[in-house]
């Protein structure tokens, strides 16, 4: 039986075909994959209903600004993240959240008037039914973010208010 070593020419192949295909493009120099850098940083989160801390959030630019994560560390022990990405295709974002809270959210769309318009579902897992959710996130004038989720009930045909924070930047802490 003879045996045939096709290990070089598939080695060749993945070494060039990705370095072609990421030298065509550049994320970064790009307009549409800066539309949300108004929320990269690092947020200390207030629930404006109740004026109390929610929890810690940190969102930083990823693979050469071609996508922002999201990391969530709630006040109650809650933690979740979300990947974020621009497609310029469509002109439009796209948010995965996922959580160990029971519930993942799945919502797209695009700046509209200097905010982040996201409208999709989220799923609450043991739950059969996506419900229609939405998001809308708001830089302020001074440096803040507003991050303002509804939830759709079918029942009474109406939006309500399932989050509403108030993301205020957190200083860095110099490094000795």
């Amino acid at each position: 039986m003879r045996t045939i070593c096709l290990a070089p020419a598939i080695a060749l192949f993945a070494l060039s075909a990705p370095a072609t295909a990421q030298s065509a493009y550049s994320c970064a120099d790009t307009p549409g994959f800066h539309d949300f850098d108004f929320w990269l940083g690092n947020w200390s989160v207030t629930d404006r209903a109740t004026g109390k801390h929610a929890g810690e959030n940190r969102i930083e630019a990823i693979e050469a600004h071609c996508a922002l994560v999201e990391t969530w560390a709630g006040n109650g022990g809650s933690t979740g993240m979300s990947l974020n990405l621009y497609n310029p295709v469509t002109a439009r974002w796209r948010q995965v959240w996922v959580s160990a809270g029971g519930y993942s959210i799945d919502i797209e769309g695009r700046l509209k008037d200097g905010a982040m318009v996201l409208e999709g579902s989220i799923f609450y897992y043991g739950q059969p039914a996506a419900i229609p959710f939405r998001g809308t996130w708001s830089a302020e004038a001074d440096g803040s973010v507003r991050q303002y989720f509804q939830q759709y009930d079918a029942k009474t045909s109406t939006w309500n208010d399932w989050f509403d924070g108030r993301y205020e930047r957190v200083k860095a802490v110099p490094q000795p």
